[in-house]
């Protein structure tokens, strides 16, 4: 009963907060992710959860690189959220926002650039070499994006 004591009156309502914007952040980032995933695949010839779910090697390779581009982007967005709580959230959705619309242009504009049919490259039955350029430049261009909301 000692150790409950030495806790201070306010820990509980600290602790709730806390979870609390944990799990809004959580949530935020979820949808922020799932919102990504829906603009690389808005934005790619295929219904890329479809070539995914078929185990297309080329799909897989580049969804899991857009994912993980992503998810730079939105931790940077919702570590640097600063204010309170409905300030930090509205910051972190509209960095994450712009960060995924930035990202994904950016690795469209390379694939015309390069000239990858990246409809032909997601729907190849084995690996093509262009899925490992679109996914680095996945990477790559979600680092920047990342570092530019720093």
């Amino acid at each position: 009963m000692t150790f409950l004591a030495q806790i201070g009156p306010g820990f509980g309502e600290v602790i709730g907060r806390g979870v609390g914007a944990i799990l809004l952040y959580a949530v935020l980032g979820v949808l922020l992710v799932l919102l990504g995933f829906y603009a690389v695949d808005i934005t790619t010839p295929g219904k890329l959860n479809r070539l995914v779910r078929d185990g297309l090697p080329n799909a897989v390779v580049v969804t899991a690189a857009g994912m993980v581009s992503m998810a730079f982007i939105i931790v940077v967005a919702i570590y640097t959220s600063t204010g309170g709580l409905l300030e930090g959230l509205l910051s972190s959705l509209i960095f994450g926002l712009v960060g995924i619309v930035a990202q994904v242009g950016g690795v469209r504009l390379l694939e015309w650039v390069t000239g990858i049919d990246i409809g032909a490259v997601l729907a190849a039955d084995s690996i093509r070499p262009q899925a490992f350029v679109v996914s680095a430049a996945h990477l790559a261009l979600g680092l920047v994006v990342a570092v530019a909301i720093l």
